[in-house]
């Protein structure tokens, strides 16, 4: 949950309560977690394992998850809830559901500590965040597909591209093709600007360079050609190494000027 990031996506049908559904999400994202687990075994057996060894221990919810028989089978799996309630319109009655009464104290108990408090903040700013882009930005919301084999493949391609987003945006810092492209031009900026200052930092020959103008001195750098309207062109001169080509008498050309090695004094 610190990285916002999708460890399993299920389909269910829409008639079916949030509930009923949890389970089977829940057995999902225990199977890749553990597929994840045994990868890093193998690709990494000596250094410190990145995933949880125990798999999932904790179930954040919404109030929509909430109910008694649903405690009892996250008990049964050894996970620990934090689950808000729904509001009451009067007091619960718990004859014959002593056992249910037991977990929902037990969750409620959990989630006044300052634990619970932070792990149900922190799926507020990830977990929400996830849903957001992925269904109200991303426009999942509705489909016209067919079938939940060929909704799932869609949700699954979707989901892949917000983990890769994510992914992206911690090593590069941008996780979207239009800030790529910010960054792209940034990164040719500084290139032109290390290019720049490399250049200007190469020893220049010594000595002064002339040309038919005017005396140019040592540390001259022409970098631009001007070239002038037609109505200029009876005041241009000609430099000796610009091959024919037209200049007033105070435009730098980017063609390198006659240079004179002069000895030292």
């Amino acid at each position: 949950m610190e990285t916002g990031a999708v460890v399993a996506v299920t389909l269910q049908a829409a008639d079916l309560g949030d509930t009923r559904t949890v389970k089977e999400t829940l057995v999902e994202a225990g199977t890749i977690v553990a597929d994840l687990i045994e990868r890093e075994a193998e690709a990494k057996p000596l250094e410190k394992p990145q995933v949880n060894l125990g798999g999932i221990e904790e179930v954040v919810a919404d109030k929509g998850y909430h109910s008694g028989p649903l405690l009892q089978q996250m008990h049964a799996a050894d996970v620990r809830t934090y689950i808000p309630e729904k509001k009451q319109a009067g007091k619960r009655h718990w004859v014959g559901k002593e056992d249910q009464q037991q977990l929902v104290y037990a969750n409620r108990r959990r989630l006044q500590r300052p634990k619970g408090k932070r792990l149900l903040r922190r799926r507020g700013e990830q977990v929400e965040r996830t849903f957001a882009h992925c269904y109200e930005t991303g426009g999942m919301r509705r489909t016209h597909l067919r079938k939940h084999n060929n909704i799932l493949k869609r949700l699954l391609i979707h989901v892949a591209g917000m983990n890769l987003g994510l992914l992206l945006r911690n090593l590069y810092g941008s996780g979207t093709p239009r800030s790529l492209q910010g960054l792209s031009f940034t990164l040719r900026f500084w290139a032109a600007m290390v290019a720049y200052t490399l250049d200007s930092e190469k020893p220049q020959l010594f000595g002064a360079r002339v040309t038919s103008q005017h005396f140019v001195p040592p540390y001259y750098h022409p970098r631009t050609c001007v070239h002038f309207r037609r109505s200029e062109i009876q005041k241009r001169t000609l430099t000796p190494d610009c091959q024919g080509l037209h200049h007033s008498p105070g435009a730098r050309c980017r063609h390198s000027p006659l240079t004179l090695r002069l000895p030292r004094r």
